[in-house]
Formats: structure tokens, C-alpha cells, sequence
């Protein structure tokens, strides 16, 4: 069945905007003009009964014609005159004919709580992504499993030419896969250390800072995002090698089946590869963070992450450009030639903790780093977001939130600042008000660090160029929960179009019909690298337009894998919108 109307499949708050779209090719009736439909919004709880009656525009934002990559020319119906709660639908009606309903749309919610249980559930998500642990039932219900991949006593790499064992403990997989890797890992970790440093004090702030389990109304229990995030940063200082440098990932000899980790543990080795700059950089920019983040509630661990991070800063000035390792065995590469946005995230984070400590670390001194920083900001201009090759957004924003020195602040929030604007125009022009111009390999991730970008932007000023941040950042989150030309909302397990076939080793050997939920799959992606397997084994794209480039099928990694460094933007812009 065709639907014609691209909507939030979960829900909309009472204050946000309430923008849905039509396409009107896929109604019953052909050659129909704007002026010939309208649309009701309909209450689908007890009182039942029409809270709203509207008409259609003919375009969206500023675009004009045609979306260019599904061909589509998008009506928009606008209902944010709705304050109530409630469940309800959309209908779309032929005018001057009582009895011609075109279309109704399946519920969504308006509320306050859903953008509240979105983040528990993407929180939860990682707790699912542990590895070396049991997951009991009390916390993972029917998820849960028995311990796997202790990696606790494991070897190098024959590349590196080094005997011994190493403790590698602990640390969420990565994605679909059982790697762990440290520099998809860092940019997680500083999103989500964002989150746990700029999250206010609302009902939402316990289950970012709550240092005990929370109970859900499921009866099972979750980490706060703060105990979690700490889980995968005590695999982080289990990475750091004696002389300061951090080894790359942990792999498994070879592509992992769809297999439990239990029988992987079994059937093939895994392995400690490398040490590279870019991977000791992420350490370091990532722990210096979390020694801001965990001071007050644990002084003595903070200080841990601290002496680590300069620790691994100082061997990276000492090797300047040590290569990724390509060996990637049975995980991904992370291959990145270049380090510079690296080393400025690494510097902005240290300067920001070490200011007051000049006399402990004289060799990076805040008056050194700033010296390297001002270099950083001509050579990095930030992009849109961060994602893990280019991390200068990381060095911006951290020098955008530091309050000592006002002259690099307010320098750093005039560039941010230019850079949401450049996002929110590009959603103006955009059919579905998105800031892409080319749907990558994860373009949720990219879309939710754009949103991150406005969210964090919005901590301090909540318009730019007269336009809000807050109402350009949710833009974006509709489009991740069904409003899109999929009409899928990617985050397993939040609504009834959500994907259930997600690329995903545990989700696909654990013995339960529903996947874990709260993953986000990684999206429309026009390249669709699965199309190269072979033909029986190649996932069922609906057609070649470039904006249906999505399928839920297991055997789609290029479009249907999930990733930590494309929930953590999420959960963080959710995090941001609760506070």
C-alpha cells in the first residue's frame, strides 16, 4: 500500500511545529491540484472527534519543483496549532465531498514524554552493545546473554611484531560486527559526554547523571548514560600501552557470520592491532572530556582520565603521523591519512582542563596549546558535524563552552554559529528539510550531527539569522522518525515502521523476533556498496532513485548496519531536547 504522507511515526511535542508532507502522485485520484484537498487531524483515543482542520501548501520551506533525489513534488500541511495531548491521526480529504477520504495515516502521539522515552531507549542501546560482560535479565530482559569476548588476555597482531597478551577488556562492539574500535569509539564518547555535561537539571537529568539503575515502566533497569559512557572508558585506559600511545581496535581474525558473540568467542581468535596517531589522539581528546564530565562525582577517576589524555597527547607530539593500521582482518578500517583535526580536538580539550595546572605539565602548557590552537583554527574550519576522520568540530565546541578565556569563546561561537546557519539553509532549500546534498554510508549519523551542531549551538544562543535553532534541529529528528521518503523511522523498536531486520550479528542470533531496540540504522545511501555481493545474496533496493536507497533486509550493510557513532549525535540532540 502506498502512503502518501511522510510524517513523525512517533510523535511531535505540544510546543514544537507540526509539519507533515504529501505526495500527491501517490493519492487515489490523478491530476489533482492543492486547492482540491485538505486535511483533518483526528483524535484516536477516547474522546475521538477532530482537533484540527487545515489546507495543503505547494511547497515546502523555500524549495521549489521537484525533490531531486526521489522526483517528488511535496505538498505540506502544517498542524502546530494542536496543543493537546493525545493520540492521533492524519486524514486527507477531497474538498466539497464529505464521504472522499483519501488517506489516513496510523497514530502518533502528541505529548512530552516521547522524545524522553526515545532517549532511554537509545541509552539502553548501548548497554546492548556491551561485550565481555553477561547481560542479565533484570536489565536486558528478552535480550539478555551470557558473557563472550572477555578479551582479557589476548594477542598482538602478527603485524606488530610484539609477543605477549593484553588485557582488553569490556567496551561496546562497534556496530554490526564484534570489533571495537578507538577512534569510531572516541567521537561517540564525546557526544555523549556533551549530553552528560550540558544536560540541565529537568526530570530527563537522572537518567543522563543518576549514579544507580533506573527502573523503566517495563520493569527492567538501565544505566544512566553517564555509567555507561563509563563502561566503554574503562576499555579506552585498557587500550593505552605503557608509553602513553593507544592501540587501533580489537578484531576477530575474519568476518564474523550472524552468529552469537558466545559461539564467535568459540570459533575464532581475536586480536590487538596497531597504534596509530589518529587512534591516540581520539583517546586523548575523548578521556580529557571525561575528566571534565566525572570530577565531581569521582575525583579520583577524572584524574586518571586526565594523566591519560596528556599521556597520550605527549606521544602523539612525539610521532606526528603514526598510519592507521589496513590490516582489517575481520573489522573495519577507520583508515585516515591526516591527523591535524585530531591533534586540535586533543589540544582544545586539554587546554580547557589544564588551564589552572600549568606548573603540573609544563611541556603543554595552556600558553603552548594556545599558541598550536590559534594555528588549528585557520588551518580546521569546522564542517557541518563531526564524524570519525574529520573531528575539528570537537576542538570548536570545546572551545566555545570553555568560559576563561572570552576571546577564543566568542571566536569559536561566531564560526559555530555560521555553521548552523549554512545547515539551516541548506535545510530551507531541501524538500524534506534535511542539510545533505549526498546520502553517504550512514547518513543518519550525519543528519544527527548536524542536528548536534544546532543543539549545541542553541546552549547559547537560541537564533541565528533569525532563524531557530531549536525548530531547525527537531526538522531533522522528524526525518529520522518516518518523515523521509522511506517512510521508515530508523530507530529500531520506536514505532511500527521501524526496521526489524537491522544488520546486526546480535539481532540476528539471539533468538528473538524484535531487535534490540533504540539502534539507529545508518540510512539512504545513494552508493548502496551491498549491490556488489552476489546476486542472490544482494539486498532488494525499491528502485534506482536515489532517495529510496534503503532497505530493511539483514543483508544490507550498506544501509541497514548500525553504528555507535551514529546513535550517540542522536541520543545527545535528544538529551538536549529534554533539558
Amino acid at each position: 500500500m502506498k502512503i502518501p504522507v511522510r510524517y513523525n511515526h512517533v510523535g511531535y511535542a505540544p510546543d514544537a511545529a507540526k509539519i507533515f508532507f504529501v505526495n500527491p502522485a501517490e493519492l487515489p485520484e490523478t491530476d489533482l491540484a492543492v486547492s482540491d484537498v485538505f486535511f483533518r487531524i483526528v483524535r484516536v483515543n477516547s474522546e475521538k472527534g477532530v482537533a484540527w482542520d487545515g489546507n495543503l501548501l505547494e511547497h515546502t520551506y523555500e524549495h521549489q519543483g521537484t525533490c531531486e533525489y526521489t522526483g517528488e513534488s511535496l505538498w505540506s500541511g502544517d498542524f502546530s496549532g494542536v496543543l493537546e495531548l493525545g493520540r492521533f491521526a492524519i486524514q486527507l480529504w477531497k474538498k466539497g465531498d464529505p464521504e472522499k477520504l483519501f488517506f489516513e495515516t496510523l497514530p502518533f502521539e502528541i505529548s512530552n514524554d516521547w522524545i524522553y522515552r526515545q532517549l532511554l531507549a537509545n541509552i539502553k542501546s548501548f548497554y546492548y552493545q556491551r561485550c565481555g560482560v553477561e547481560l542479565t535479565p533484570d536489565f536486558a530482559g528478552a535480550w539478555a546473554r551470557p558473557v563472550a569476548h572477555l578479551d582479557d588476555h589476548i594477542k598482538f597482531h602478527p603485524s606488530m611484531q610484539r609477543d605477549g597478551f593484553w588485557n582488553a577488556h569490556g567496551g561496546w562492539y562497534d556496530a554490526g560486527d564484534y570489533g571495537k574500535y578507538i577512534v569510531n569509539g572516541g567521537v561517540s564518547v564525546a557526544a555523549l559526554l556533551l549530553a552528560c555535561e550540558l544536560m540541565g537539571n529537568c526530570d530527563a537529568g537522572r537518567a543522563i547523571h543518576s549514579p544507580e539503575p533506573l527502573v523503566l515502566p517495563d520493569g527492567l533497569k538501565m544505566y544512566s548514560l553517564k555509567e555507561e559512557v563509563r563502561f566503554e572508558l574503562e576499555f579506552f585506559l585498557r587500550m593505552q600501552d605503557t608509553d602513553g600511545g593507544v592501540f587501533f581496535k580489537v578484531t576477530p581474525e575474519r568476518w564474523d557470520g550472524f552468529v552469537p558473540p558466545k559461539d564467535s568467542d568459540v570459533l575464532q581468535k581475536r586480536m590487538v592491532l596497531g597504534k596509530s596517531t589518529t587512534s591516540t589522539l581520539n583517546f586523548a581528546g575523548a578521556l580529557a572530556a571525561a575528566s571534565r564530565v566525572y570530577r565531581k562525582s569521582d575525583a579520583a577517576f577524572a584524574e586518571r582520565c586526565l594523566q591519560s589524555a596528556v599521556a597520550a597527547y605527549r606521544w602523539a607530539v612525539s610521532r606526528p603521523y603514526v598510519d592507521w593500521p589496513h590490516n582489517t582482518e575481520g573489522s573495519g578500517g577507520y583508515g585516515d591519512d591526516r591527523a591535524d583535526d585530531e591533534f586540535f580536538w586533543a589540544r582544545a580539550m586539554l587546554y580547557r582542563e589544564l588551564h589552572t595546572r600549568d606548573k603540573e605539565f609544563a611541556d603543554v602548557s595552556t600558553e603552548s596549546l594556545r599558541e598550536l590552537i590559534l594555528k588549528d583554527m585557520e588551518a580546521l574550519p569546522p564542517k557541518l558535524g563531526v564524524d570519525w576522520r574529520d573531528t575539528q568540530n570537537l576542538g570548536w565546541i570545546a572551545l566555545a563552552l570553555q568560559d576563561f578565556d572570552l576571546e577564543l569563546q566568542k571566536r569559536a561561537r561566531t564560526v559555530l554559529e555560521k555553521t548552523a546557519l549554512e545547515i539551516i539553509q541548506l535545510q530551507k532549500e531541501d524538500a524534506y528539510g534535511i542539510s545533505l546534498r549526498k546520502f553517504i554510508w550512514g547518513s543518519n549519523g550525519e543528519i544527527a550531527n548536524h542536528a548536534l551542531t544546532l543543539a549545541i549551538v542553541n546552549t547559547w544562543k537560541n537564533e541565528v539569522g533569525g532563524n531557530s535553532l531549536v525548530f531547525w534541529c527537531r526538522e531533522l529528528v522528524n526525518y529520522i522518525y518516518g518523515r523521509n521518503p522511506v517512510n521508515v523511522s530508523f530507530v529500531t523498536g520506536s514505532a511500527w515502521s521501524s526496521p526489524k531486520f537491522p544488520h546486526h550479528r546480535i539481532c540476528h542470533s539471539d533468538g528473538v523476533k524484535e531487535p534490540i531496540p533504540g539502534l539507529l540504522v545508518g540510512g539512504i545511501n545513494s552508493d548502496r556498496q551491498d549491490m556488489y555481493r552476489s546476486m542472490h545474496r544482494a539486498p532488494h533496493y525499491p528502485d534506482e532513485l536515489v532517495g529510496h536507497s534503503y532497505t530493511d533486509e539483514q543483508g544490507s550493510f550498506a544501509s541497514n548496519e548500525t553504528a555507535i557513532n551514529w546513535n550517540a549525535p542522536l541520543t545527545a540532540v535528544l538529551a538536549l531536547l529534554c533539558s
